[in-house]
């Protein structure tokens, strides 16, 4: 092993040294995470704390954002920079091994490392997307617009159904409202609570 080391050049010693370590730390939060820890948050570049939905934030998505959209990734977060720096490592040291010179090997290396930060990206947030469907939660509506699918009667009279943007996709749920008029199909709304369970109350926006 000693010798293997020694037989490096200065360059692919670095190289080395930062691929080592962030492989086995990719390699550890890789197990945790399929054994169900630490899936549940993660950290921005910027030093914000995601709780709940790891590369969407906070489990609340703006309705005005695309959910398939470059919008709603999270690219610059802990998992993503240890990710970057791995591909970024074992990349710079096959690339100096194959004496590819320096100035050329340090750009492709990174430019591989943000490729592997986006991809990743989309991967979490597939990940997290199909967890979210099996786990609905109609509290994450509150505050979001939607479109009336059928009537909704006035003043709590009956239940009309509403198409709202729910975890990331768009989901029919029974509504009701406390306007005096009904509120028409078509119209839009904006969620303004929850009644009883999954029931949402909503008013003309």
């Amino acid at each position: 092993m000693t010798n293997w080391w020694d037989s490096l050049s200065l360059v692919s010693q670095i190289f080395a040294l930062i691929a080592i370590p962030t492989t086995g730390v990719l390699l550890i939060q890789t197990i945790l995470m399929l054994i169900g820890i630490g899936m549940d948050s993660d950290v921005d570049f910027d030093g914000d704390i995601d709780a709940g939905d790891g590369i969407f934030g906070d489990g609340e998505i703006d309705a005005d954002i695309d959910p398939t959209g470059l919008d709603s990734l999270r690219v610059f977060t802990v998992r993503g920079i240890i990710a970057f720096f791995v591909v970024f490592g074992w990349m710079g040291f096959m690339l100096d091994r194959a004496e590819i010179s320096l100035w050329m090997n340090i750009p492709i290396s990174a430019i591989a490392g943000f490729i592997m930060m986006y991809v990743l990206a989309l991967l979490m947030r597939g990940i997290m997307k199909l967890r979210n469907d099996g786990n609905l939660d109609n509290r994450n509506a509150l505050g979001t617009s939607g479109r009336v699918y059928l009537t909704v009667p006035p003043s709590r009279s009956g239940e009309g159904k509403v198409n709202v943007l729910l975890q990331g996709s768009y989901v029919e749920l029974e509504a009701v409202t406390d306007e005096i008029e009904a509120i028409p199909t078509g119209t839009e709304v904006v969620v303004t609570g929850i009644s009883g369970q999954t029931t949402l109350v909503v008013k003309k926006k």
